[in-house]
């Protein structure tokens, strides 16, 4: 009876040790699975933030090759008393993108772009009292290049950009700011102070 005890002891101990076994297999097999979800999560994250960081690095790149750069002077024309127009040569800044010049339609000519004008690209003014938008401009091209409104690389373009309709007289000491919007690629502002006396034609610094 004892002998036959001892053996039930022992099976049964054995049956334990396996049970321990799979228990440890199986927590073992968790870890693993649990693992592997974070490292995937993990990798996932990485490829996101760094698709999003070379969509940003495009994004910059796209908007610096699309800048406007002034070439040469800033031109003021006047009647003597105020600034009627200012006249400028743009290029691009960079061996980039094209930029569309195509002029806005003023079929008022009170020096403001028409409601509806199909112009992608715009102008405004502002000073300490005055801010205005979408000013009517022409865009010339000067020189290389083929015959349409659009900027390439390369090609040298003319702005002439009517300001009587800002709502202000550019006067004498007058400190203002015009701005070139593309419709891709940075700002291009125009700082400038007009001198102690108009002429018809003058450079402004």
């Amino acid at each position: 009876m004892t002998r036959i005890w001892n053996r039930l002891t022992k099976a049964l101990r054995r049956d334990e040790k396996g049970i321990t076994g799979l228990e440890t297999a199986i927590i073992l097999i968790a870890f693993v699975v649990v693992a592997s979800v974070f490292a995937y999560t993990v990798l996932s994250a990485g490829i996101f933030s760094s698709q999003k960081g070379q969509e940003a690095i495009y994004t910059g790149l796209e908007h610096t090759r699309s800048t406007l750069e002034i070439k040469g002077s800033v031109v003021a024309t006047s009647n003597t008393t105020a600034v009627q127009s200012l006249v400028f040569m743009v290029t691009a800044a960079l061996e980039g993108e094209a930029i569309d010049l195509t002029a806005p339609t003023d079929g008022d000519s009170d020096g403001i772009a028409d409601t509806g004008s199909t112009n992608v690209c715009t102008v405004s003014y502002h000073s300490e009292t005055k801010h205005t938008e979408d000013l009517a401009f022409t865009a010339t091209r000067k020189g290389w290049g083929d015959s349409d409104s659009i900027l390439e690389p390369g090609e040298l373009f003319e702005m002439v950009v009517d300001v009587t309709g800002i709502g202000e007289n550019i006067d004498t000491y007058h400190n203002f700011t015009l701005e070139v919007k593309p419709a891709v690629g940075s700002v291009l502002a125009i700082e400038r102070t007009t001198p102690a006396r108009l002429d018809s034609v003058f450079i402004l610094n």
